[in-house]
Parts: structure tokens; sequence; C-alpha cells
């Protein structure tokens, strides 16, 4: 089952005087992150709507004004929070997918069928995602290039072709 909220960004600090946030964005790019109307806090499991009233990008990082924080004290009580935001806000494009619903899939070896192991993280440190893949023996680190990747199944599986001994040593 879809969770209805995905996780898209962390308040790192304010910014000003008047309640301002600034984020970093989880998404693809700080713009996606800036285009969203509304986010999502979780608190004590629930999880509280804020408007956005004005979004900008500053480098890497996403500048929020929300509806109602008006103060710095308020704005700095939820630094390290963690951000959320609908599901059904997001337009996803045909083999799009959002990382939350492939995390926990099986990865299989796309010739063979065979079960290598299951995706427990997704890094992202440049040019391209890396798979982190939890076998019997261990991690496995693959890159996620047309090369290793071959195809990803939401819900069911991730088809990969290593390369030899890939997976003997893990």
């Amino acid at each position: 089952m879809q969770n209805k909220y995905i996780e898209c960004g962390k308040i790192i600090n304010t910014h000003g005087c008047h309640g301002g946030l600034k984020l970093e964005s989880w998404c693809d790019s700080p713009e996606v992150l800036a285009d969203l109307k509304k986010i999502f806090i979780k608190k004590n499991g629930e999880f509280t709507e804020y408007k956005v009233k004005k979004a900008a990008i500053f480098k890497q990082f996403v500048l929020f004004d929300l509806v109602g924080l008006t103060d710095m004290d308020a704005a700095l009580a939820l630094k390290g929070t963690v951000i959320y935001a609908d599901r059904d806000d997001f337009s996803l494009s045909e083999g799009e997918y959002f990382i939350a619903d492939i995390i926990g899939s099986e990865v299989r070896d796309a010739d063979s069928d065979e079960l290598l192991g299951t995706l427990s993280e997704i890094i992202n440190r440049g040019a391209q995602d890396i798979y982190v893949v939890k076998t019997e023996r261990g991690e496995v680190m693959i890159p996620v290039v047309d090369e290793f990747v071959i195809g990803v199944e939401v819900g069911k599986a991730i088809y990969v072709r290593p390369i030899p001994g890939m997976f003997d040593e893990a």
C-alpha cells in the first residue's frame, strides 16, 4: 500500500525574522519542492497541513513562507523537521515513480529472474543514483544506469544485469 504522504525535504534553518524557513529539497530538483502549494508536517502520527504563502529558490535550497507562521521562534521550533507532500500534488510522467514506492522491492537478475536481494536504500550523490541492495551476505551498490538497471516494476521488482562477481562477495 502506498503512503498518501511523501517525504520531500527537511527544514534546516529559519530565513529572515518573519517566520520564513530554509529547506533542503529531497525532490528531483528544488523547483519541484518550490512549486508545492501546501506541505504537511507529521507530529504524533498526525499530518498537519500548511499552505505555502511564498516560495523561492536560493542556491540548492528552497525558502518558504507559510500561512500562519509569522515569527522566528515558531520557525526555529521546526528546525530539523521532515516535511511531506500529498502524492496527488505531483504529476509523474510515464516511467517515473516515487522512491518510497520501490524501497523494499525485490531486486532480480533480468536474464535469469534469480532473486539477488532487496532494495534497502537509494543514495543520490551526484551524476546518478545508487541502489543499495541488501543480500544474504551484505550490501551491494549498483549505479542506476541503463547498463545495470534494466527495468523497474513498481510494486513488483527491479530488474538488473550485474557484471560478473558483483554479487559474489557482498
